[in-house]
C-alpha cells in the first residue's frame, strides 16, 4: 500500500479578502499482484512468461503447458516448467484445474484422485490456489455436491492449499446464490471463492449489484473477464455489463490485496489454436490496467 499526495482548493473569507488555502489530499493506492492464464497466449510457456512479463504481471496461473493439461502433466513435464519459471522470475498464482468440471453423477474416486494430482501440482509449482468447479447436470442434486466438495476441501486442508471455486455456467454454483451456500454450507477455510464477472453475465447476472454483497467476505481470487448480456460474447474488462468498475472499486475499498488474474477469452483469428493469443492478451491487459490506475489499484 502506498499514499499519493493531491491537492485540492478551499476557499475562506477573512473580512473582505479571500483567500486561497491548497489542502494536501491524501490517496491510498492498493497493490494487487497481475496474473494471467499462460495458455491463454501461447501453448509453450516459454512464450507465455515473457509477454507476461512484458504486460507487467510476475506471475502465470497454470492451466496447461505444452498443450498438457495440469492434470496430465507427469513429473518431467512439472520440472521443466518449474525450471522456466525460476528462470524468468515467474511465481505461480494458482492452477487453474478442470476438476469439478464433471457430471455430478461420475465415479467420485475418479474425481478425487485428479484433485490429488493437481494438488501435488500445485505443491511442486507453490501455487497457493486451486480452481475448483461445482459439477453439471447438478442443478437437484445439492447434497451429491456439497459431499463431494466436502471431501476435495479435506484434501485441500491437509496438503495446506486454499480451493477457489469458480462460478462456471451450468454448473451447480453458477449464481451468487449457489456460489454462497457452496462456500458456507462446506464450512471449510480451504474453500473460497474465484470470482469471475463474466460468467456471471453468461447467467443473466449482474454480478456487482447481485452478488457482490453476500459474496464479498469470501472472495480470495479475482478472475478478470467481462461479457455482454445480448448474446454472452467476452470483451475486455469495463466494455461489457459486467460492472468491472463497481467490482474492482468495492474490492479495492474493502481491502482485497490478492491475485487479479487475467483470463480474457478474446478470440484473434491470427491465433486459432488458443483462447486469445498475444495481441488480443495484451488489449485485454490494457483494459484492465487501465480502470485499476482510475480507481487507484496499483499491479505489480
Amino acid at each position: 500500500m502506498r499514499v499519493v499526495a493531491g491537492r485540492v482548493e478551499r476557499a475562506t473569507a477573512s473580512a473582505s479578502i479571500a483567500t486561497i488555502m491548497l489542502v494536501p489530499k491524501m490517496v491510498v493506492v492498493v497493490t494487487w499482484m497481475l496474473s494471467g492464464f499462460g495458455d491463454e497466449i501461447d501453448p509453450d510457456p516459454a512464450v507465455q512468461l515473457p509477454v507476461l512479463l512484458a504486460l507487467g504481471a510476475r506471475h502465470v496461473e497454470v492451466r496447461s503447458a505444452w498443450g498438457v493439461n495440469v492434470v496430465d502433466m507427469r513429473d518431467e513435464d512439472l520440472a521443466r516448467l518449474a525450471g522456466l519459471l525460476e528462470r524468468h522470475g515467474v511465481g505461480v498464482s494458482a492452477i487453474a484445474s478442470p476438476i469439478g468440471k464433471s457430471g455430478v453423477h461420475d465415479d467420485p474416486a475418479t474425481e478425487q484422485a485428479r484433485l490429488e494430482r493437481v494438488v501435488a501440482v500445485a505443491r511442486r509449482l507453490a501455487a497457493p490456489y486451486v480452481r475448483i468447479f461445482s459439477f453439471y447436470g447438478a442443478e437437484d442434486a445439492r447434497d451429491v455436491v456439497l459431499r463431494r466438495l466436502r471431501a476435495f476441501a479435506d484434501v485441500a486442508e491437509r496438503e495446506s492449499v486454499v480451493l477457489v471455486h469458480e462460478n462456471e455456467k451450468a454448473i451447480y454454483g453458477d449464481t451468487p446464490e449457489r456460489v454462497l451456500d457452496i462456500v458456507e454450507s462446506v464450512g471449510s477455510p480451504a474453500l473460497r471463492v474465484a470470482w469471475d464477472n463474466a460468467n456471471f453475465v453468461q447467467v443473466g447476472v449482474r454480478p456487482f449489484t447481485d452478488g457482490y454483497a453476500a459474496l464479498r467476505q469470501h472472495v480470495a481470487y479475482f478472475q478478470v473477464k467481462d461479457a455482454r448480456f445480448a448474446d454472452g460474447v467476452e470483451l475486455p474488462a469495463g466494455q461489457g455489463d459486467g460492472e468491472l468498475r463497481e467490482t474492482i472499486a468495492a474490492l479495492r475499498r474493502d481491502g482485497f490485496s490478492g491475485f487479479a488474474s487475467l483470463e480474457p477469452h478474446l478470440r484473434d483469428p491470427a491465433y486459432p489454436d488458443v483462447l486469445t493469443g498475444p495481441r488480443r492478451f495484451g488489449e485485454a491487459a490494457r483494459a484492465f490496467g487501465g480502470l485499476a490506475r482510475e480507481l487507484d489499484v496499483e499491479l505489480a
